[in-house]
């Protein structure tokens, strides 16, 4: 437990050296609870932080004595604030990103509401991001809302990275640190409209990015097909074939598997231990009964009602840590 005394000037360090150094300051310096949790997939960083008001500022003299050369994403979940870079001043909100370079000076503030600050974090080095600096510059102190577009998307694949971290083994960190940065990339040239700067290979793991993110929001539907997928995207289904072909499936197969890891998923929630079988099928678009039944123990070797069944009485075990307070 760190004292009421240390919690600051640990912060500080600890940010300096997970991030970059900057001058903190904070109305609750005397009593500053944060956490923080970093997810390191080599170069690229996905860190969630969570703490009462806080103001920073990088000077040139911080920037001589040491610079890591990064852009840094704020995706701000509770909270407001405002940022100031190239000449650019800027307030953002909850629900709105905002990047920042650390080679050029800036200034920030970051406002609790009510209770806290809450932030995904993104850091990435220049030179992967493929992209210009001087293009990137343009989106500096630039909010960028998160709840539609291409904010949607990457808001969602970072949610989800954060949330997953635990599942990840190191084999998975060159594919998720590579999808991360083409994703960043494909959503800031989308912003400025420059999409002809990415490589195709940048533009072929977005689009592929988006058409994910739009079965997951569409799984409800019945109707929901390669042909909606390709109609929705704007490309012919022949090209939507190549897109999942790289990576050995179907658009029908991942469809399917979608759907059934979203009844999995169900079955085994305590909360939904009274809803039908069937109404959970439904729920993610297998309007047959007997269809999905013959489709899950095909996937996963069991019947949906077996498989619940082991799920809601297998012993739980408490798997919850704390990062730092």
């Amino acid at each position: 437990m760190v004292s009421e005394a240390e919690r600051f000037p640990l912060f500080e360090e600890v940010a300096a050296q997970t991030h970059m150094r900057n001058w903190l300051r904070s109305e609750q310096e005397d009593d500053f609870r944060a956490t923080m949790r970093v997810l390191s997939l080599g170069d690229v960083q996905v860190t969630a932080l969570a703490f009462p008001q806080l103001g920073l500022l990088r000077t040139p003299k911080l920037i001589r004595q040491g610079d890591p050369e990064v852009y840094q994403m704020n995706c701000a979940l509770k909270g407001d604030g405002g940022i100031s870079q190239h000449g650019r001043d800027a307030t953002f909100r909850a629900g709105e990103f905002v990047l920042v370079d650390s080679s050029h000076p800036y200034r920030g503030s970051l406002n609790a509401t009510p209770d806290c600050v809450s932030s995904l974090v993104l850091t990435v080095p220049r030179a992967v991001l493929p992209l210009p600096q001087k293009t990137v510059q343009r989106m500096s102190a630039v909010p960028v809302p998160l709840n539609h577009g291409m904010g949607g998307v990457f808001y969602r694949w970072l949610s989800d990275i954060n949330a997953r971290a635990n599942e990840f083994t190191p084999a998975d960190i060159p594919t998720l640190a590579s999808v991360t940065v083409d994703l960043l990339a494909s959503m800031l040239s989308h912003c400025l409209d420059t999409e002809s700067a990415l490589t195709p290979e940048s533009r072929r793991r977005a689009l592929h990015l988006q058409i994910r993110d739009f079965t997951h929001q569409h799984l409800s539907d019945p109707a929901l097909s390669p042909a909606t997928l390709a109609a929705a995207h704007q490309i012919s289904l022949r090209y939507l074939h190549q897109l999942f072909a790289a990576e050995g499936t179907t658009p029908a197969a991942w469809i399917r598997r979608s759907r059934l890891e979203r009844c999995r998923r169900d079955l085994a929630d305590p909360r939904l231990c009274l809803r039908p079988i069937h109404a959970i099928a439904a729920r993610w678009g297998f309007t047959d009964p007997a269809h999905f039944s013959r489709a899950f123990r095909a996937t996963y070797g069991t019947t949906p009602r077996d498989y619940r069944h082991h799920a809601l009485h297998r012993p739980v075990h408490d798997s919850t840590t704390t990062v730092c307070e």
